[in-house]
């Protein structure tokens, strides 16, 4: 299980260990974030959650 890089909320799997959420990235580092439903509803654009990362 991996957790929120936000609100720290567990993610669940799917099947082949696909994470149910998405998956965000700085744009000067390679370093993946992972970001549950609650805060794609929260923070609607993708620099809201860099933000906030």
């Amino acid at each position: 299980m991996t957790k929120c890089s936000i609100c720290g909320n567990k993610i669940a799997e799917l099947f082949l260990e696909k994470l149910k959420g998405t998956v965000v990235r700085k744009p000067a580092s390679s370093k993946q974030y992972p970001v549950c439903f609650e805060c794609q509803k929260k923070f609607p654009t993708k620099e809201e959650l860099l933000k906030n990362l």
